[in-house]
C-alpha cells in the first residue's frame, strides 16, 4: 500500500460491519414537554393577558424556584476566573473529583473507591447517553440488547437508549403499586428478552421517580440491583438526581449501596448525579457519573474525542459541595418539601388514586374525568385543562400507554402557589362531572 492509495484508520479486523438497523428504527418524536406551555396561551387569550396561570407540569426549579443562589454563581464565577479558559481533562477537572468525592458523596476507603471513580458530564441526558454506550461496549459488545425501565417510564429513558443502540423493555408493574420494580418481575423481563433471542444490558432504577414521584427506599434498591445482577443483566444505573429533594433533605447514602456488594458486583454499578433538580440548575448543565473504573475509563476515552466538560458547570458544583450542599440546596429542598405536604393533603382529601413519594412530582388517576369528558385518554384532558382553567399537568401517555389515564402533576413550587394550582386543577376536573 503507497500514500496514493485509500486507507482505513484502523486495522481492517476491527473495522465496523456494515449493518443497516438506524435505517430501520423509528422515528424519535422530540420531547413534548417543551410544547405543554403553549396550550397556556390559548388560556390567556380567552380570558386575557393578565389571567394567572400555573403550570404544574414543568420539573425546572431554576424556573418555579429561586434556583442557584447567587452568591454560589458569583463564586463559581471567581473560579472560572482563576481557572481560565484553557481545556480540562475529559473527566472534568482534579478538584472537582476531590469536592465530589469527599465533600459530596463522602466516599469511604473501604468501598475501594475515590474520586477516580468519577467522570463529569454537562447534564443528566449527556451522562445517561454515556452511561447506555458503556453499557453496549463493556457488556456484550452489540447494538439491539434491551435497557430495562419501569412501566411508566420517563419520557426520555424511552428514547434516549433507543438513539444510541438500546432497544427499550418496559418492566412487568401495577398501578396499585405504582408500577415498582419486583424481583419477580424483573427475572421476567430478562427470561422474556431470552426468548426474543436478546440480553438485558442494564436496567435503570430511579428514586425518586419520575414520572410518578415514587420514593424506593434503599434496601429495597439494593434487592433490585442485586437480583437484576444475579439474573444477568450487565449494568444497574441509578439515577439519582432527584435524591436530595426530600422531606427532610436526606440523600441516599452512597456507601451504604457500595457495602452491599462484591468489588466485582460494584464494577457494574452506575450512579447519575447532578445539580438540575436540587439545586434548580437546569441550564447549568452539570451532573457526573460514579461508576466502576472500566466504566470510568471508557467514557473517558470516548469524551476525549467528543463533548468535554465545561469548568463553569464544574464550579457551581465545586461550590455547592464545599460549602455542605444541603445548606445550598435548601431554597430547592424546604419549598418543595412544603408544596409536598399542601398536595399531599388534597389527594388524600380526594377520592383519586395517586402516588407520591419525594422528588418534584405526584401521578393521579383521572380516569373517571377522561371517561366525563369523552377524551381517549389524559392528552385531551390536559389539553382541557390548560386551555379552558390555565392549569398545566403532563398526560401520562406521554410517558407510556400504562400511564394513559393518569396526568403527572409537579409540585416544584412555592407552597401557597401549589396551593392555587391544586384548588384550579380540581376545579376543572370537577367541571367535567356538571
Amino acid at each position: 500500500m503507497t500514500l496514493n492509495d485509500p486507507q482505513y484508520a484502523v486495522d481492517r479486523k476491527y473495522l465496523i460491519p456494515v449493518n443497516d438497523y438506524p435505517a430501520k428504527m423509528t422515528e424519535i418524536p422530540p420531547s413534548r414537554m417543551f410544547t405543554i406551555k403553549k396550550a397556556l396561551d390559548k388560556y390567556k387569550q380567552k380570558v386575557g393577558a393578565d389571567a394567572p396561570v400555573y403550570d404544574a407540569s414543568q420539573g425546572d426549579g431554576g424556573a418555579s424556584l429561586p434556583g442557584v443562589p447567587r452568591e454560589i454563581l458569583e463564586a463559581a464565577l471567581e473560579l472560572q476566573l482563576k481557572h481560565g479558559t484553557g481545556y480540562d481533562q475529559p473527566f472534568g477537572t482534579p478538584l472537582f473529583r476531590q469536592a465530589a468525592a469527599e465533600s459530596y458523596w463522602q466516599l469511604s476507603a473501604d468501598t475501594g473507591w475515590s474520586g477516580a471513580n468519577i467522570v463529569f458530564v454537562q447534564g443528566g441526558r449527556d451522562g445517561l447517553n454515556k452511561a447506555y454506550a458503556a453499557m453496549i461496549a463493556l457488556g456484550r459488545g452489540r447494538v439491539g440488547d434491551l435497557l430495562l425501565v419501569s412501566r411508566v417510564p420517563w419520557i426520555s429513558y424511552n428514547w434516549g437508549p433507543y438513539g444510541v443502540g438500546l432497544n427499550v423493555l418496559h418492566a412487568p408493574g401495577l398501578p396499585e403499586e405504582g408500577w415498582r420494580y419486583t424481583p419477580e418481575g424483573i427475572r421476567e423481563a430478562v427470561a422474556f428478552a431470552e426468548r426474543d433471542g436478546r440480553a438485558v444490558a442494564g436496567i435503570v432504577i430511579t428514586s425518586p421517580d419520575n414520572p410518578t414521584g415514587r420514593t424506593i427506599p434503599v434496601d429495597e434498591q439494593i434487592l433490585l440491583a442485586k437480583t437484576a445482577l444475579e439474573a444477568g443483566i450487565d449494568y444497574v444505573l441509578f439515577d439519582w438526581i432527584y435524591h436530595w429533594v426530600t422531606d427532610d433533605g436526606t440523600p441516599t447514602d452512597i456507601n451504604a449501596v457500595l457495602r452491599a456488594f462484591t468489588p466485582e458486583e460494584r464494577e457494574r454499578l452506575i450512579f447519575l448525579d447532578g445539580l438540575t433538580k436540587s439545586l434548580g440548575a437546569s441550564n447549568v448543565r452539570s451532573a457526573h457519573l460514579v461508576a466502576g473504573k472500566r466504566v470510568v475509563d471508557y467514557i473517558v476515552s470516548q469524551a476525549s474525542h467528543g463533548v468535554l466538560p465545561a469548568y463553569f458547570a464544574q464550579a457551581v458544583a465545586i461550590v455547592a459541595y464545599q460549602k455542605g450542599f444541603g445548606e445550598a440546596a435548601k431554597g430547592i429542598i424546604q419549598p418543595t418539601a412544603e408544596s409536598r405536604r399542601v398536595l399531599r393533603a388534597a389527594l388524600q382529601a380526594s377520592d383519586l388514586p395517586f402516588v407520591i413519594g419525594d422528588g418534584y412530582y405526584a401521578f393521579i388517576d383521572v380516569s373517571r374525568y377522561i371517561a366525563a369528558g369523552g377524551y381517549e385518554h389524559s392528552e385531551g384532558l390536559g389539553g382541557y385543562l390548560a386551555e379552558e382553567f390555565g392549569i398545566a399537568v403532563v398526560p401520562g401517555v406521554y410517558f407510556s400507554d400504562a400511564g394513559k389515564n393518569w396526568v403527572r402533576f409537579s409540585y416544584a413550587l412555592p407552597a401557597e402557589r401549589t396551593q392555587k394550582a391544586v384548588e384550579q386543577f380540581f376545579k376543572g376536573l370537577q367541571s367535567l362531572l356538571k
